[in-house]
């Protein structure tokens, strides 16, 4: 199955410049660039993820990666970014931002700035593409408080949803697609620092599952358990980012291993298929992270039969959602509010339940961002929940000029 208007071959020879700090989100960025395909990045930051650039290397051995340690404080730097198609600012100090800004406007280069924030009890990310032509009234909007590079507000899960929206705004400049003419944004609450640590329960172990165990790794949650019957095949390769070197081996257990190894936690994986008669009595919340409809049927009957919290996620190569489902306050489950019910009698395909849609039907890279951003917002929901505030259904649309809606 093709996209239409896919351009691998943009992707794959484009080269992209980032400004980063010293916090995990160039990382990100720079690993989901690489399962997209992107071979030749310039990164200045005063540091990288160790670990994220040794999976993204893995991932695609075709990366050509220059790393430049420091930060951008003058347009001497400037050589560095010299032949890129495309800028990402991810930095957090204004005197980047405004020396990328400029550059834009002088040279045409577009620039893509994407960072998370925390003001007047409110924390959240914004992305914002800046194209020569286009020029914004409201840049301020997007230019970071402090002139100098310093402490700042970092959160692993929304370092993942930015650098998913960012990646996705490169990929549209790149394949010559419209990117969002708003800043595209997602804020809620500042959150309480909370000991809870719940058994968390993730049925299916594919790209979204893989993006949802690093997101919860990101959150501090050590207890976790990863269901999934299938074996990792080759087609998974670059959208399930943990598991680059696995072919053959239980996609559940690999995650598993992984996500200890990278967080030092206490992950298990479990190779079934979840079925009505699955035990969920042990879990206090049930990630859905399943490819099919008869799945996700099933685990919002057993998890409204268990009265278990459900936080439900569903991604297609250009949108994707999150449903939360708790029972304390009642309302419809996920299956009942998708309408899930009456799509698959209408189907009427005799599938087995924990069945999955074959990878090899499904091979677009550009699926890497949607279930980046879904999982960060799967997670961020059950955060949101624990903290008491109020968890509307999210709905994430790379087609649509707002991208981001709750």
């Amino acid at each position: 199955m093709r996209i239409e208007g896919w351009d691998q071959r943009a992707l794959a020879e484009a080269k992209i410049g980032i400004v980063g700090d010293d916090d995990p989100l160039a990382s990100l960025y720079v690993m989901s660039a690489s399962a997209l395909g992107v071979n030749n990045l310039v990164v200045i930051a005063p540091r990288l993820d160790g670990k994220l650039c040794e999976m993204a290397l893995k991932i695609n051995p075709a990366l050509n990666m220059v790393h430049v340690e420091g930060y951008y404080t003058h347009p001497v730097l400037d050589d560095v970014f010299m032949g890129c198609d495309v800028i990402v600012d991810v930095s957090n100090y204004a005197l980047a931002n405004k020396l990328l800004l400029e550059k834009g406007f002088r040279e045409g280069v577009p620039i893509v700035r994407g960072f998370r924030y925390e003001r007047d009890g409110e924390q959240g990310v914004k992305i914002f593409t800046y194209l020569r032509g286009r020029e914004w009234r409201e840049l301020e909007g997007v230019i970071s408080p402090q002139n100098l590079p310093g402490d700042h507000f970092d959160d692993g899960v929304f370092d993942i949803i930015a650098a998913g929206v960012v990646l996705d705004e490169t990929k549209n400049i790149l394949m010559g697609r419209e990117v969002s003419e708003e800043v595209i944004q997602y804020q809620r609450k500042s959150m309480r620092s909370a000991a809870f640590n719940p058994a968390i329960g993730v049925i299916g172990a594919g790209a979204l599952g893989n993006f949802v165990g690093l997101a919860l790794g990101y959150s501090g949650f050590r207890r976790m358990t990863f269901m999934d019957p299938d074996v990792v095949e080759v087609t998974n390769l670059n959208r399930q980012v943990f598991v680059y070197d696995a072919i053959g081996l239980s996609k559940a257990e690999i995650l598993a291993e992984r996500l200890n190894d990278f967080f030092d936690i206490e992950a298990q994986g479990r190779v079934a298929s979840f079925t009505k008669a699955t035990d969920i009595s042990r879990y206090d919340v049930i990630f859905d992270c399943t490819d099919n409809f008869e799945a996700r049927i099933a685990i919002s009957d057993k998890c409204k039969e268990a009265s278990k919290v459900l936080i439900s996620g569903g991604t297609g190569a250009d949108a994707g959602q999150v449903v939360v489902y708790h029972p304390e306050a009642g309302g419809a489950t996920p299956a009942d509010m998708l309408g899930l019910y009456d799509i698959v009698a209408k189907r009427q395909i005799d599938t087995n339940v924990g069945g999955r849609a074959a990878c090899v039907e499904q091979p677009d890279p550009s699926v890497i961002m949607v279930n980046q951003i879904i999982a960060g917002f799967m997670v961020d929901s059950y955060r949101r929940l624990l903290d008491g505030q109020e968890t509307p259904n999210t709905f994430y649309d790379s087609t649509s000029d707002m991208r981001i809606v709750v």
